[in-house]
C-alpha cells in the first residue's frame, strides 16, 4: 500500500496531471545521483535531478504476491553524470535505487513513491547501458544456508579460511603494457599458475584503487610474469603502474593442501558420492 498526501492524491486523480518521474542512485561510496523525464532540472528533498541525462524505465509492475518485482532501466552515458568508465570500474555495482513521482509544479505535495531496490547487471551498449533494477523481494530468492559442494565454499583468507594473506600478498609494477586485459612484469619470478583466480588491486596510475580478478599467470624464464585479467579494467595500463597481487585459489582440495598447507579449515566435501551414485542401480553398478 502506497502513502502519498492529500493534496497529490487529489492531483493524481485530477484530469489533467503535472507528474515528473524522478530516480535517485546513491552509490555504495555515498555518492548521490538525481536524474528526471522532466524538460527541467527538479529540486527536491535536498537533490537536484537532472534533466540532462534521458532515462527511459520498463513497465513498473506491483503483485500482491512475493515474486521478483524487477524492472530495467536504461539512459544514455553522459561525460557530466554516469559514464562508461565508471560502470566498468564496479562503481554502480550494487548502487540503492529510488524512484518516485512528484508534481513538478507544486513540489509541496509529495512524492509519490514507485519502486526502491538496487542495480543489478548492467549493461554497455555504444553510448546507451542498460541496468536491471531488484526490488526488496529479491533477497527472498537468495539461498538461505549451505549446499555440500566440491570445492570449498569459504572465500581465501577470510574467517572461515584463516590463511594469512599478509605472506601471501606480492606487489610489483608493470614493465609492459599490452592491453587493458593483459600486461607482464619482469621481475615477476613465481611459477605458472601460481596467482591464477587470485586478486590484483592496481596501487597506482589511472585505475588506481581498482581490484580485478586474475584469469592467468604465466612465467617464462627471461621474460617474466604475464599476468592476464579476468575483465578489462576501464582505464590504460601504463608502464610504471603500481599494483599488489593474492596468490589464487581455485577452491579445491589438492590446491588447498599443496599452496596453502590449510586442509584442516578447508570448506568443501570432495569425497561426499556425486549425482552419479545417488542413481546408480543394480545393473549399472561397477564390478
Amino acid at each position: 500500500m502506497k502513502t502519498i498526501t492529500t493534496q497529490l492524491a487529489a492531483h493524481i486523480a485530477g484530469e489533467v496531471t503535472t507528474l515528473a518521474t524522478c530516480w535517485k542512485l546513491t552509490r555504495r561510496d555515498t555518492t548521490v545521483f538525481g536524474f528526471t523525464d522532466h524538460d527541467q532540472d527538479i529540486a527536491f528533498s535536498g537533490v537536484t535531478y537532472k534533466a540532462a541525462t534521458g532515462f527511459t524505465p520498463s513497465a513498473i509492475q506491483t503483485s500482491g504476491s512475493l515474486a521478483v518485482d524487477n524492472l530495467d532501466v536504461d539512459g544514455m552515458l553522459s561525460s557530466g553524470s554516469i559514464t562508461e568508465a565508471d560502470i566498468l570500474a564496479g562503481l554502480y555495482d550494487f548502487a540503492e535505487i529510488e524512484i518516485f513521482q512528484v508534481n513538478y509544479i507544486d513540489l509541496t505535495q509529495g512524492a509519490l513513491k514507485l519502486r526502491r531496490g538496487w542495480l543489478g547487471e548492467v549493461s554497455l551498449y555504444k553510448q546507451e547501458f542498460v541496468a536491471e533494477v531488484r526490488g526488496l523481494t529479491q533477497r527472498l530468492s537468495q539461498t538461505i544456508g549451505e549446499l555440500y559442494s566440491a570445492s570449498c565454499r569459504a572465500t581465501l583468507g577470510d574467517s572461515r579460511c584463516k590463511v594469512d594473506m599478509t605472506t601471501n600478498t606480492v606487489t610489483g609494477s608493470v614493465t609492459t603494457a599490452v592491453s587493458i586485459l593483459q600486461f607482464t612484469d619482469s621481475t615477476r619470478s613465481e611459477a605458472s599458475d601460481t596467482f591464477g583466480f587470485g586478486t590484483l588491486t592496481f596501487t597506482g596510475g589511472a585505475n588506481n584503487g581498482l581490484s580485478m580478478e586474475v584469469k592467468e599467470y604465466i612465467y617464462t624464464s627471461g621474460i617474466g610474469g604475464q599476468i592476464t585479467l579476468a575483465l578489462p579494467v576501464p582505464y590504460t595500463i601504463a608502464v610504471g603502474d603500481t599494483y599488489s597481487l593474492t596468490k589464487g585459489c581455485d577452491k579445491t582440495l589438492a590446491t588447498c593442501f599443496s599452496r596453502f598447507n590449510n586442509v584442516v579449515n578447508f570448506r568443501g566435501e570432495p569425497l561426499v558420492p556425486g549425482l552419479d551414485k545417488m542413481l546408480e542401480t543394480a545393473g549399472t553398478r561397477s564390478q
